[in-house]
């Protein structure tokens, strides 16, 4: 990944192509104006406008909504929502949410449900305790608007390694205007923006012309099923924005991703004898090995808009597990994968691409060949997402942030995948990315540079106001 502040990329973006992802050496106090992550179209020609009167009506009333963000955001951050304990962060977020005058509406995790539907990420483990929250602001009157939706995701990644942090990663650290902490990136630090835009906004006394729905969801990271099971539950508009951590940016296009898991069969025995027989963490290796080679011919010839990446499809390594003793030569293997994929490629053609990379590495390696390896899926099994750089969504929210900030966005690609293709390939919902300015996702030091969390939430109440219009 390359590092800030130099080099960007010619549109101001850095060639780290996923929100939030970015690693900064060293520090800087105030990031570049307008950086953000992913790559693709310059930005959109404009006519510069200044808010009008009202206009500033609404972006001071959300700028005074500023502690509170930042005090909802390091209570989020302090919630160690990993997989399987997101609750305690969606209990914060029913009390934000009921701080408003909101009445949060809890979405269960239906697994038969969500298995049934084409877009579901396979998963292995109990969902059924497990909520998403909807909180509606209602139209008042005759309406006429047009509905949107505002979504984030409240689970986070594992912080390990803990050690290698500067404080506890569930300790939300704040120094000048960054708050550290796993989850303040990506993408609590959205939540926190959305919710306190809307907050602004009913400070005012306004009310929207059709539904806002703010959507607190879980297993974003591993799948999306969690937005997937809002939209099961009916919630669809006609627009989304999900708040992820993209900085000066609207994503206009994403990869899909592919989570799969090989196990590589040995046979066990002690390694006092040379040829006891194969060893399944070293056989692992071909099998990484030529997992590679066709990762480098995925990226031959990206098609647009792709191919401004020196690397648009990733393979990472991201788990191992074998052998259970120094003394004795392992008899399994399992290797943990993620692989993207380009819009319009299906993920079965994927799969049936990898399964064969697989067969024809183990025909070339009789150790391995008697006894075939196996591949597994689990988790991401999701295509990618475009929509139009003209769409209305697009334009709309482009024209908002202009008139908010002095300058367009830049619409862009990324080489991660979000919720908006659950919105956009199965709700009917046009949907993009829009968030605040953020470090290390996923890494260590994760933080986020909070005056831009005002920023996305100024840029939302604009954005609310023209989408869906703004009565009171």
């Amino acid at each position: 990944m390359d590092q800030l502040p130099v080099p960007f990329a010619a549109d101001g973006g850095v060639p780290a192509g996923y929100g939030g992802a970015r690693v900064s050496a060293p520090d800087l106090a105030v990031p570049p104006t307008l950086v953000h992550d992913g790559l693709g179209e310059p930005p959109p020609a404009f006519v510069r406008t200044k808010p009008s009167a009202d206009e500033r009506k609404i972006l001071a009333a959300i700028e005074a909504e500023a502690g509170w963000m930042v005090d909802l955001l390091a209570r989020l951050v302090q919630a160690p929502t990993v997989l399987g304990n997101e609750q305690p962060g969606q209990d914060v977020m029913r009390e934000a949410f009921a701080e408003m005058d909101l009445d949060p509406v809890g979405v269960p995790m239906d697994p038969e449900a969500i298995r049934g539907h084409q877009g579901h990420a396979p998963f292995d483990w109990d969902v059924r305790d497990k909520e998403n929250l909807v909180a509606t602001w209602e139209p008042s009157g005759d309406g006429g608007g047009r509905s949107l939706i505002l979504n984030g995701h409240i689970d986070v990644v594992p912080p390990e390694p803990v050690g290698q942090w500067k404080s506890p990663p569930f300790h939300a650290r704040r120094d000048g205007d960054w708050l550290y902490g796993r989850g303040a990136a990506d993408m609590k630090c959205g939540l926190a923006a959305m919710t306190g835009a809307v907050r602004g906004l009913k400070r005012l006394g306004l009310s929207p012309g059709a539904p806002v729905h703010l959507q607190s969801v879980v297993e974003e990271e591993c799948g999306g099923n969690g937005t997937l099971a809002c939209l099961l539950a009916g919630y669809t508009a006609d627009a989304a924005i999900i708040a992820e951590p993209f900085g000066a940016a609207i994503t206009t296009s994403q990869v899909g991703v592919l989570w799969f898991r090989v196990k590589v069969k040995g046979v066990a025995g002690h390694a006092a004898e040379h040829a006891v027989g194969p060893n399944a963490i070293e056989k692992s290796y071909a099998i990484m090995q030529a997992l590679r080679r066709f990762e480098s011919q995925l990226n031959l010839d990206p098609p647009p808009p792709y191919e401004r990446f020196a690397h648009p499809i990733n393979l990472n390594v991201g788990a191992i597990q074998g052998g259970d003793w120094a003394s004795t030569v392992p008899g399994e293997c399992e290797t943990s994968y993620r692989i993207a994929l380009y819009p319009r490629m299906r993920v079965r053609d994927l799969q049936d691409q990898i399964e064969a990379v697989v067969a024809e590495t183990a025909a070339e390696d009789p150790a391995i060949f008697s006894h075939p390896p196996e591949v597994h899926y689990g988790g991401f099994a999701c295509e990618g997402y475009e929509i139009a750089t003209d769409a209305p969504l697009v334009t709309s929210l482009a024209n908002a942030f202009a008139r908010g900030t002095g300058d367009p966005p830049a619409l862009v690609a990324t080489t991660g995948t979000t919720d908006a293709r659950v919105f956009g390939l199965y709700g009917g919902t046009p949907a993009v990315c829009f968030g605040p300015y953020a470090e290390r996702a996923h890494g260590v030091d994760e933080r986020v540079y909070l005056p831009s969390v005002v920023q996305t939430a100024q840029v939302m109440g604009l954005f609310i106001r023209d989408w869906c219009g703004l009565t009171g």
